[in-house]
C-alpha cells in the first residue's frame, strides 16, 4: 500500500506539470463591464474616468465603490516556505500562489493575483505590501518562513487598514479546529477532556494551539514539539530566538514532558502533526500509544507524516490529511475563500481570532448538519453552500465588533455572497461549455 501511495503522488505530479505547460498559467484578467462599441472606452477609460479619479481623490474610500477593489486580495509570498517544498524562491512559487488565486475565484467569487516578490528581508516585505494596498481590498500572506512571519503579519495589521491574513497560521488553524470539533463529536468527547499532542512548532501549529484554547482545551493539555524536542519551560534556546514559541512554552505541557514525537504522543487523544513530509515521520507503533478513541491528523503535503491505513490498523478510530484523494481532508480552501467572502462584503478592517472561530464552527455545523462519521468529520470543497455559510458566520463577528465598514444585513451577505458564488462556477463552467478555456485533446473541457 505504501508503494501504491507513492506511484498515485508521482501520477499526479506528472500530470499536473503536463497541465501547466499546456495552460501556461491558471488565470487571466477577463472584464466585468459591458464593451458594445469603442465609444464606451470614453465612459471606461478617458475622458469619462476622470470624473471618477477625481472624486476619489477627495475621498479615498470612494476607491471600494467604483473600483474592483473591494473584492480583490494580493496573494503575497516571498517563496521562502512553501507547503511541502520549502525555500524554493518567488518563481518557483507563482504557480502555488496562481492556484490560490484560482480557488479565491472559484470557491468564493473574490478576485485574487499573486505578488511574488524577491526579498528575504522582513521590512522590505512589509513596505512593499503597504506600498501596493491602495489596489486590494484585503492582502492574503503565504508561504513566508517563521519566525518572519509573524512579525510580518502583526506589523501589517497594525499599519493597515484592511484586512491581512497568513494563510498558513489563521487559514491552518481555522480548518483544523473545525475537523477537530468534528471528530470529538464522532468519538464523544469534549475539548475540555481531551490531551492534544502538536507535532511541529510552525506558524501553522503555533496558531492552531492558541485556538485549540479559545475552544476550551486547556493549555496544560497541550504538548508541542519541534525539531529539537517537546516545548517546555526548560526550553531556554527559545526566549530570545523564537519569542512566540517561549510563551506557549509557559502556558502548555502542564507536566513540563521533556522528550522528542515519542514521548509527545504517548497517551494523548488527538495528535495534530503539521511537520516534515513523509511517511514515517510518525510510526504506527507510537500511534498505538495513544488512548483509546484516538484522532490523528497526519497533515504533511504532498505524503502525510503516516499513512492514513497505518494509523488505522495502529488503532487510530479517525485519521484526517491534507489530501483530497483520503477521507477527512484538512485543507485551507475550505477557509479562506468563505472569510475573505465575508469580510470584503461587509469591508472589515482586519481579521480577527474571533472571526476565526466563527468559521471553524460555521464549517462545523454545516458538516454537523449534514451527518458526522469516521470519514466525514468536516465539509468537503464541493459542498460549495458551505462558503456561503462560512461568510455570513464572518461576517456575523465583523459587524459585533464593530470592525466593519459597510453595514449591511446578515440577509444581503449571503445573498451577494451566493450570486458572487455561483457567478464564478457559471462562467467558469460556461467558458468550457463554450470551448474558451480548451483541453489538451481539443475542444472545451
Amino acid at each position: 500500500m505504501v508503494k501504491e501511495g507513492n506511484l498515485k503522488t508521482q501520477e499526479l505530479f506528472d500530470k499536473s506539470r503536463a497541465l501547466h505547460r499546456f495552460y501556461r498559467g491558471k488565470i487571466e484578467t477577463l472584464l466585468k463591464c459591458p464593451v458594445r462599441d469603442y465609444q464606451d472606452f470614453a465612459l471606461w477609460y478617458t475622458p469619462g474616468v476622470a470624473a471618477v479619479s477625481r472624486a476619489i481623490a477627495e475621498d479615498r474610500e470612494l476607491s471600494f465603490q467604483y473600483t474592483n477593489r473591494w473584492n480583490t486580495v494580493a496573494v503575497v509570498s516571498d517563496g521562502s516556505r512553501v507547503l511541502g517544498l520549502g525555500d524554493i524562491g518567488p518563481e518557483a512559487a507563482l504557480p502555488v500562489m496562481e492556484g490560490k488565486a484560482l480557488l479565491f475565484r472559484y470557491l468564493g467569487g473574490v478576485d485574487a493575483w499573486p505578488i511574488c516578490v524577491r526579498t528575504r528581508n522582513p521590512e522590505e516585505l512589509i513596505a512593499l505590501v503597504q506600498a501596493i494596498s491602495p489596489t486590494f481590498g484585503g492582502i492574503n500572506l503565504e508561504d513566508i518562513a517563521q519566525p518572519q512571519c509573524f512579525a510580518v503579519l502583526e506589523t501589517l495589521r497594525k499599519t493597515l487598514d484592511i484586512p491581512v491574513w497568513h494563510d498558513d497560521q489563521q487559514g491552518t488553524a481555522l480548518v483544523t479546529i473545525a475537523a477537530f470539533l468534528g471528530a470529538l463529536d464522532v468519538v464523544g468527547k469534549a475539548p475540555d477532556q481531551v490531551k492534544v499532542a502538536l507535532i511541529g512548532a510552525g506558524a501553522s501549529n503555533l496558531r492552531i494551539a492558541h485556538l485549540l484554547i479559545a475552544v476550551g482545551v486547556p493549555p496544560e493539555n497541550l504538548v508541542l514539539c519541534d525539531s529539537k524536542g517537546t516545548l517546555h519551560r526548560g526550553r531556554k534556546d527559545l526566549e530570545e530566538s523564537h519569542p512566540w514559541k517561549w510563551e506557549l512554552c509557559q502556558v502548555t505541557n502542564g507536566e513540563n514532558l521533556v522528550g522528542g514525537k515519542e514521548e509527545a504522543i504517548r497517551g494523548r487523544d488527538v495528535l495534530i502533526a503539521l511537520s516534515t513530509p513523509g511517511p514515517g515521520v510518525i510510526k504506527p507503533e507510537w500511534v498505538a500509544q495513544m488512548n483509546s478513541e484516538a484522532i490523528v491528523f497526519a497533515c504533511a503535503n504532498p505524503v502525510p507524516e503516516i499513512w492514513p491505513w497505518e494509523a488505522k490498523e495502529a488503532g487510530a478510530r479517525i485519521v484526517a490529511t491534507g489530501r483530497s484523494d483520503f477521507p477527512n481532508q484538512v485543507n485551507n480552501s475550505l477557509g479562506f475563500p468563505g472569510v475573505f467572502r465575508g469580510v470584503l462584503s461587509v469591508q472589515a478592517r482586519t481579521i480577527t481570532d474571533s472571526m476565526c472561530l466563527a468559521a471553524a464552527k460555521s464549517l462545523y455545523e454545516f458538516a454537523r448538519r449534514k451527518g458526522l462519521n469516521e470519514d466525514y468529520i468536516i465539509p468537503s470543497m464541493e459542498e460549495w453552500e458551505v462558503y456561503v455559510e462560512e461568510a455570513k458566520a464572518v461576517a456575523r463577528v465583523a459587524l459585533e465588533e464593530g470592525i466593519a465598514q459597510r453595514d449591511v444585513s446578515l440577509e444581503e451577505i449571503e445573498r451577494e455572497s451566493r450570486f458572487l458564488i455561483q457567478r464564478a462556477r457559471e462562467i467558469t463552467a460556461l467558458m468550457q461549455k463554450e470551448g474558451f478555456v480548451i483541453s489538451p485533446e481539443g475542444g472545451g473541457t
